[in-house]
């Protein structure tokens, strides 16, 4: 696996193309305690900033944890894809009705009473660093790729790369 570190627009191109395909994470809040507090979340929208938006209800522990320490951890993975991201940023609730507007969709109403809800907030998470894991092939290939390289030995054989985002 080769080492690729990038910087500013091409690292920020990478996030928003792997987040935008992943779409689902665990939201890691309250580093403080343990073990880790972590939740799935569904992306809304990672705008053009890099800014990543997710819904979640006011009441949440998440939200708690948010409002008392605002350091989170976004990890996506997409087992199919072999395509790994660690996204540390921080994050603050929105309750701006333009905002709740923006990204509210019909799908929403399975947890929401409709943009109207007061329990709806948005979580907006303005990533720090990230470091990405992107195997390039399929699941299939990689496995083939990595029983080659133990047959015959060759370490170097190309599964992919992996490298930080200086965002």
């Amino acid at each position: 696996m080769s080492t690729e570190n990038l910087n500013k627009d091409q690292a920020l191109d990478k996030m928003k193309s792997m987040v935008k395909d992943i779409k689902t994470c665990m939201l890691v809040t309250d580093f403080g305690n343990k073990p880790l507090s972590a939740v799935p979340m569904t992306t809304k929208e990672v705008d053009k900033e890099g800014n990543i938006w997710f819904f979640s209800r006011l009441d949440s522990d998440h939200n708690g944890d948010i409002a008392k320490d605002n350091d989170v951890q976004l990890l996506f993975s997409d087992t199919s894809d072999m395509e790994f991201i660690s996204i540390y940023g921080k994050a603050t609730i929105e309750t701006n009705k333009n905002v709740l507007e923006e990204f509210y969709g019909k799908m929403d109403d399975a947890w929401f009473n409709g943009v109207d809800d007061p329990n709806l907030t948005a979580i907006k998470v303005v990533p720090k660093e990230a470091y990405f894991w992107d195997n390039k092939q399929n699941k299939f290939v990689t496995f083939l790729k990595i029983g080659a390289a133990a047959v015959t030995g060759d370490k170097k054989g190309d599964i992919g790369e992996k490298g930080k985002l200086n965002l």
